[in-house]
């Protein structure tokens, strides 16, 4: 049984798909958020001006893999395989307090 649990994402555009990228994650805010596992769906851009950061929470690991499915995410990530200067670093985590 997977229990709730936090994730980070951070993900760097290479600088001409910078834009691209925030209008592609902000797409995808309102449906996210509505989905039966998610608890928390957010969106930070760092100060540096260089990546964004998806602050999340899910019920399960398998709700997070359903999202994954969603029809509109899979075209997003296709679409980072030549907007991401480097790989999304996924950072899953528990909360202790």
């Amino acid at each position: 049984m997977t229990t709730q649990f936090q994730l980070i994402a951070k993900i760097t555009p290479k600088p001409e798909h910078m834009q691209d990228v925030r209008d592609s994650l902000t797409s995808i805010l309102a449906p996210t958020r509505a989905e039966p596992g998610c608890l928390k769906f957010n969106l930070l851009e760092g100060r540096s001006g260089d990546c964004f950061y998806l602050d999340e929470e899910w019920t399960s690991d398998d709700a997070l893999a359903a999202h994954y499915e969603m029809d509109y995410i899979k075209p997003i990530f296709a679409k980072y395989e030549n907007w991401l200067a480097a790989p999304a670093e996924i950072h899953k985590m528990t909360a202790l307090a």
